[in-house]
């Protein structure tokens, strides 16, 4: 009989992402966020920014960072979803979240955002999460405020002109502060 441990089929697996993981960590992020794939699930900003959410050099960027975590998510060994821990003192952020556009509104995102926070506290002692989210992005900031997170009402601009995020479909896009007490 073999007793080797493996996950209960479903299960969500986490791990620290790994410099093999960068091809498909950019597909999974960018599926979510641009394109017509993103269409699918309800966390898509195709209709705000065309072009690249992501690429390889910056996710790459964050997997080597010894201040951050790249976290991947996997089910029944399949990728389903990321997000980014970077430890900033008293606080952790939280970025480059991603669930695959498909499983999206089915408890994914609730899980992972669950796990990061977990895992920022106790790797870090951190006492709170903060993430920029795009302030016109009303659905997505009252899903982080059903989770806890607050608005700060402290903007930064959008980097207009700057191709690395994307390239704008509207002039007035800027990110907000949201955090969360831990």
């Amino acid at each position: 009989m073999d007793t080797t441990s493996r996950p209960a089929a479903g299960k969500l697996v986490f791990r620290d992402a790994v410099e093999a993981d960068v091809a498909a960590l950019v597909a999974l992020i960018e599926s979510a966020y641009r394109g017509d794939s993103s269409r699918t699930g309800w966390t898509t900003e195709a209709d705000l920014l065309e072009g690249r959410r992501t690429d390889p050099e910056s996710v790459r960027t964050v997997v080597e960072d010894p201040r951050s975590r790249l976290l991947t998510v996997a089910r029944d060994g399949e990728l389903i979803a990321c997000c980014q821990l970077e430890h900033r003192g008293q606080a952790a952020y939280f970025g480059m979240f991603a669930v695959r556009p498909g499983l999206q509104g089915g408890g994914v995102g609730k899980a992972v955002i669950a796990e990061a926070e977990r895992l920022a506290v106790r790797s870090w002692g951190v006492r709170e999460m903060h993430m920029t989210v795009i302030s016109v992005r009303e659905d997505l900031i009252a899903w982080y405020e059903r989770r806890g997170y607050r608005r700060t009402g402290r903007m930064t601009p959008f980097p207009y002109g700057d191709e690395r995020f994307g390239v704008p479909q509207r002039d007035d896009l800027a990110f907000e502060l949201l955090l969360k007490e831990l």
